[in-house]
């Protein structure tokens, strides 16, 4: 069904009052009635050029459709409106934001230290890997301890070579920074087209055999056993 509107402007009124605000965050997207332009060049539901017509026929097919008139092109000469249900529209974009806000808010952690040998850092390495592989930012953390302050090139040594290990999952958001006794750096995944692992190495799940028998099943459980009679 075709949605309901909201004229809410936020107009003051007497004694400057608010009375009412629009919360509305697709208000920007003119609809319906908020069509003003006399003509505008009108999309059918399944995405057809139906050409240009009269703002209110538009609006009277619209609702023949039960849907809405929205305008996609404001800047085109006329505008461009297509039909459309706009409840399902706000509802998969809410869908997106939710999904991306979600994605972006996955961190995971992976620490370091100067003296790491070769077999550790390869073992964090493949953990950042398989973060990276999952959509979540990983953020690197190396800790000094004790004395190890006073070679601090060290850990940035081992923090430069760690992201330029895993190049091929993402980058790094700035350059390390030093920041009291750690150094970190933010590393945000390639889109998953672009990504390519050195370390971590996912599981392949099991193949399926056509025609596999259950347990219990087989020819064998079909033998008479010896001492009974067949």
């Amino acid at each position: 069904m075709a949605t309901s509107l909201s004229f809410g402007g936020g107009k003051r009124r007497g004694g400057g009052r608010n009375y009412r605000r629009n919360n509305d965050p697709y208000y920007h997207i003119r609809r319906n009635q908020r069509i003003r332009v006399p003509k505008i060049r009108v999309i059918s539901p399944e995405g057809k050029q139906l050409g240009v017509m009269e703002t209110e026929k538009a609006l009277q097919l619209a609702q023949q459709f039960g849907l809405d008139l929205v305008e996609v092109a404001a800047q085109a000469t006329p505008p461009v409106c297509r039909i459309m249900d706009f409840g399902k529209y706000v509802y998969e974009e809410s869908k997106k934001s939710s999904h991306a806000k979600a994605t972006a808010s996955k961190i995971k952690e992976v620490e370091l230290s100067p003296r790491i040998d070769q077999h550790d850092l390869e073992t964090k390495l493949r953990h950042a890997e398989e973060f990276l592989n999952e959509g979540a930012k990983v953020k690197m953390r190396l800790k000094f301890r004790g004395r190890e302050m006073a070679h601090t090139e060290i850990g940035f040594e081992v923090m430069q070579r760690a992201i330029a290990e895993i190049e091929g999952m993402g980058h790094a958001e700035a350059e390390p920074k030093l920041n009291g006794r750690q150094i970190h750096v933010m590393i945000t995944p390639h889109p998953a087209n672009k990504r390519k692992l050195k370390y971590f190495h996912p599981k392949p799940a099991p193949p399926k055999t056509e025609g596999e028998k259950p347990k219990g099943s087989s020819e064998e459980s079909k033998k008479p056993v010896a001492g009974k009679a067949s």
